[in-house]
């Protein structure tokens, strides 16, 4: 054979070996989908991946994030679970009625996200709570407990020793809302405390991509948000009004707990994390080196202690 014609031959190997190589390549992503319903009237955004014959996962998001903060997580769930992140109503993707059109309580948003589940024929699922998902998710947990197969906290809060000292100012809100209004809203929609929400104390700033606040700030900036937050904010008394009823369901029940806990989150303390032991003695909790959006800097670690609970639950390895 000639050198031209075996040159010839070797490439066009190489190109079919190539060809193989692509055809067998499978995103992991590849089962993720977008879709929006109507609930009572409000456009309801949610990102949806696996199979919907598979154990259901219900990811619900804290604030000022949207279904969005769990992008990193959803195709590392997908291959075994039927994973739903819907946006609240005011949040992401979904309706943002003005605060006159929409009763902007987390009754409400919880009243949403049980239809929600309702049309999805989502007969049972594993909550799985950050920030403003805590509050969510311990309404539907309470209206519906047969629903709930077990519960994964990340930052989110049931106990008065969770809550920082930052929690100073915000309570001086609840109780003059009319005097501590433009200060609160200032706040919530400032650029610096966006991104602090997400650094923390993290030694590792580095490891955080900006788009996070910068897509944040962007949204606390949209006509109506600042009224809508605002709005919601006040309403969040009555979650710490709640914490006692929503300690003594976990005692009764004693679902089985995760607890994945960013330890540098300038809002949350650590305490929060331990305090879910004094009603579930047999919580596992973990204190990882992330911030209050621990999926930015612990994605992994975070992915694999859920497989591993998740797959305790449902008998098998994962």
């Amino acid at each position: 054979m000639s050198i031209p014609a075996a040159l010839a031959l070797s490439a066009a190997m190489a190109c079919a070996a190539v060809q193989a190589s692509a055809q067998e390549l499978r995103s992991s992503r590849r089962s993720i989908s977008y879709h929006t319903i109507d609930i009572g009237g409000l456009k309801t955004f949610y990102r949806e991946a696996g199979s919907p014959d598979a154990p259901a996962v219900l990811l619900l998001h804290g604030f000022p994030s949207s279904s969005r903060m769990w992008e990193p997580l959803l195709p590392l769930l997908a291959d075994k679970y039927h994973v739903i992140a819907p946006d609240y109503p005011g949040f992401g993707n979904s309706s943002a009625p003005p605060p006159s059109d929409f009763a902007y309580t987390f009754d409400n948003i919880a009243g949403v996200m049980n239809e929600l589940t309702a049309k999805l024929g989502l007969g049972n699922y594993v909550l799985f709570m950050q920030d403003y998902g805590g509050p969510v998710g311990f309404r539907m947990a309470l209206a519906h407990p047969e629903r709930v197969r077990g519960i994964i906290i990340q930052n989110a809060v049931s106990h008065e020793q969770g809550l920082s000292p930052l929690w100073d100012a915000r309570r001086r809100y609840w109780a003059d809302p009319a005097h501590e209004l433009e200060a609160l809203k200032a706040n919530f929609t400032s650029l610096a405390a966006t991104r602090q929400r997400h650094l923390g104390s993290s030694p590792h700033p580095e490891r955080y991509d900006p788009d996070t606040w910068s897509d944040e700030y962007a949204f606390l900036r949209r006509p109506g948000q600042a009224e809508i937050q605002t709005t919601l904010f006040l309403d969040y008394r009555t979650n710490v009004a709640s914490y006692p009823k929503w300690q003594a369901w976990l005692r009764k029940t004693r679902p089985p707990t995760l607890v994945v806990w960013g330890k540098y989150d300038p809002s949350f303390a650590v305490a929060g994390a331990s305090a879910y032991r004094d009603d579930v003695p047999d919580a596992e909790v973990h204190l990882l080196d992330a911030g209050h959006f621990a999926l930015d800097e612990a994605t992994d670690e975070i992915a694999e202690l859920v497989r591993d609970f998740l797959a305790r639950l449902d008998g098998h390895k994962g």
